[in-house]
């Protein structure tokens, strides 16, 4: 399975950027998944409906299934949450996964970095990051891409897994 990482702080980007190579890579043929991560208790059920009252009842799994869709809700109830790897596991065959967030993961990364959050880049100190997409143009050793150059982020991600 071929992975690569979109990250950086807060607001810099990360989800426009993956939703841009998604649709990207998807016009071109390519079967793309994509993971997730967030730092909050992310809550996609909602109280009242069928599924969150199954949950709430004591169910470890839900799966929601609809002409359009499937979904499986995992409770972790107090289980540690899953290393990245784990959740790759339960992925159907693609061509490539984007995965947002998982800044320590040992996967490769593209740092999406804007100028206006003030935040150093995370490249320096993660040997991870492969690469910067910013709105900026900050002095790094890295390769650099204007975060809107979606052609080139997504040649430079192509080449980074040999796809």
């Amino acid at each position: 399975m071929r992975v690569y990482g979109i990250t950086g702080w807060k607001n810099t980007g990360k989800t426009t950027l993956t939703e841009r190579l998604v649709a990207h890579f998807t016009a071109q043929g390519l079967r793309v998944s994509t993971v997730k991560h967030a730092h909050h208790d992310t809550e996609i059920d909602h109280p009242g409906r069928d599924s969150f009252r199954h949950r709430q009842a004591g169910a470890g799994q839900v799966i929601v299934a609809s002409p359009a869709r499937w979904a499986v809700m995992t409770e972790l109830r107090g289980a540690a949450e899953p290393p990245l790897a784990d959740l790759l596991a339960h992925l159907a065959p693609c061509d490539l996964v984007l995965v947002e967030g998982y800044k320590r993961a040992p996967h490769p990364k593209i740092e999406a970095h804007r100028a206006a959050t003030g935040r150093a880049l995370l490249a320096p100190e993660n040997p991870t990051i492969r690469a910067v997409a910013s709105d900026s143009a900050p002095q790094i050793a890295l390769p650099l891409f204007d975060l809107d150059d979606i052609p080139a982020i997504a040649a430079f991600i192509r080449s980074e897994v040999n796809l």
